[in-house]
This record gives C-alpha cells, sequence and structure tokens, in this order.
C-alpha cells in the first residue's frame, strides 16, 4: 500500500490521525495532515484504508499494491 495526501485539501477534521496515529498526524498551527509513513505496514492497513474513507475532504489517496 502507497499513501499519499492532498494537504491543501485537508480540513483538518483529524479522523485520520484518531484512527491511525502511527501513520497521520497534525500540524500544530493549523491542524492540517502531516503523513508520518507513506508505505504502512500490513498490519496498519485496515486502520489507514478506513481514514482514507472517513476523510470529510477526500484528501487521502491510497494505491493497492
Amino acid at each position: 500500500m502507497r499513501v499519499e495526501v492532498d494537504a491543501p485539501k485537508c480540513v483538518a477534521s483529524g479522523q485520520c490521525v484518531l484512527l491511525a496515529p502511527e501513520i497521520f498526524d497534525q500540524q500544530e498551527e493549523d491542524g492540517l495532515v502531516i503523513l508520518l509513513d507513506e508505505a504502512p505496514a500490513p498490519d496498519h492497513h485496515d486502520a489507514v484504508r478506513e481514514s482514507a474513507a472517513v476523510c470529510p475532504a477526500a484528501a487521502i489517496r491510497l494505491t493497492e499494491s
């Protein structure tokens, strides 16, 4: 799995951080998403998929391999 984020689309809801804190974080000043791991281990895939599904701005893109 490969993860990409479109930070300008992010609305800082923080759902991704709540679901997958090992993969996503938020900037202190504006709450926008920070991608911590663009190629997460398989044990994180379900949480990353859920993060992408619930992102209100559709700012998370996944490529499955």
